[in-house]
């Protein structure tokens, strides 16, 4: 197949692209590179600042849109899938459907239906807009809901998820939001990591000290709830000096992020999730144990009946704190944890047979053309 790609989110894209041409499939990604993370892809589409920035983006995009034409399956990571405002998008999308032969919108992340259930319905017990029936008004959560209810942005996510062929959710939570609005074009594929380790890799002898690490997102820590978390490991490293270390990366780039996290036994990741995201499941696939978003829905959805690596926490600093400080009274499930980590994501992750299961979806569509 001929498979066109266009945007990324913390290596999404670039990753699926990888595993497509294990595959066999000819492959191109179009994106930013996910602004200063700066992934590779094939075609560029990073906007650049000023008025010259964006004329300079505007040709190139325009010079972009004849390769983007004959492909079996273009996939969008978002409604929002290159830096133009959604009215300027919508033209964009209409080109692509006519020249394409099937569309699929991914259900990733930010986007209208996440902020809409999320605030209404409130499938979840707690998100990055609500904890139990209460609505998060943080400045965050405040400004994600003007930006996409009754918004030219929310319009176009509308239109694109009823127009599209698929909508693939790469967590459950995105999942439990579209699949009952879209049942019969919804489907939950994990997201693909490439695997960094192996179980013989990580010792069998526990350690100290424990070796906390956080990523702190450029002014999104309460939003995210690392503002809870990076508290929690500090009152942990006052109250055991001798047997904790943190580490701290703020807005770095991906590479040196990578790096600070390596060596690492322990990543604190998304307090308000149900599952770990792209940044900690590739924590795990190095053998790092995430404390974050395990809750049971998570095992549920990808069918997981044994393997409990991920150190599940409720949307609290005090949660987070008892969960460390269990770590550090127990040394010896370090490496049990970090074992399972590295199996969960060769078992459910792999960025090959994640690959697969996107083109069995890719063909389903295309034979339903022949139909």
């Amino acid at each position: 197949m001929k498979i066109l790609l266009i945007g990324e989110y913390s290596n999404v894209h670039n990753t699926l692209a990888e595993g497509f041409k294990r595959l066999g499939h000819k492959v191109v990604v179009a994106s930013n590179g996910d602004f200063w993370k700066d992934y590779p892809r094939d075609i560029d589409l990073r906007r650049g600042n000023g008025v010259v920035g964006t004329i300079n983006f505007a040709v190139r995009l325009a010079a972009s849109l004849p390769r983007m034409r004959g492909y079996d399956i273009v996939q969008i990571i978002n409604p929002m899938f290159v830096e133009l405002k959604a009215e300027r998008i919508l033209p964009i999308y209409h080109y692509l459907r006519k020249h394409n032969r099937k569309m699929v919108m991914g259900a990733f992340g930010m986007d209208y239906y996440w902020v809409h259930e999320n605030i209404t319905r409130k499938p979840l017990r707690y998100s990055d807009f609500n904890i139990g029936e209460q609505l998060r008004t943080d400045n965050d959560a405040m400004k994600e809901r003007a930006d996409w209810l009754d918004t030219p942005k929310g319009r176009l996510n509308q239109y694109i998820a009823q127009d599209c062929d698929a909508i693939v959710a790469g967590l459950y939570e995105y999942w439990t939001c579209y699949q009952p609005l879209f049942p019969k074009k919804t489907v939950f594929i994990p997201f693909p990591i490439k695997q960094k380790k192996q179980e013989d890799d990580v010792g069998s002898q526990p350690h100290q000290p424990l070796k906390i690490f956080i990523g702190i997102s450029k002014n999104r820590s309460a939003y995210k709830g690392t503002d809870f978390m990076l508290e929690a490991a500090k009152r942990l490293k006052q109250k055991y000096p001798k047997q904790v270390s943190l580490s701290v990366a703020n807005g770095v780039a991906f590479e040196q992020y990578t790096q600070m996290m390596n060596g690492a036994d322990v990543i604190l990741d998304q307090l308000y999730s149900y599952t770990p995201a792209m940044n900690a499941l590739e924590a795990m696939s190095r053998g790092i144990i995430c404390v974050g978003g395990g809750e049971p829905e998570n095992y549920e959805i990808l069918g997981e009946d044994s393997l409990r690596p991920i150190v599940n926490v409720e949307p609290n600093e005090d949660s987070v704190f008892i969960a460390l400080e269990r770590l550090v009274s127990h040394p010896e499930m370090i490496p049990v944890l970090k074992k399972q980590s590295i199996l969960y994501i060769r078992k459910h992750h792999d960025y090959i047979h994640v690959a697969m299961r996107y083109e069995r979806l890719y063909r389903e569509l295309i034979e339903k053309t022949k139909e």
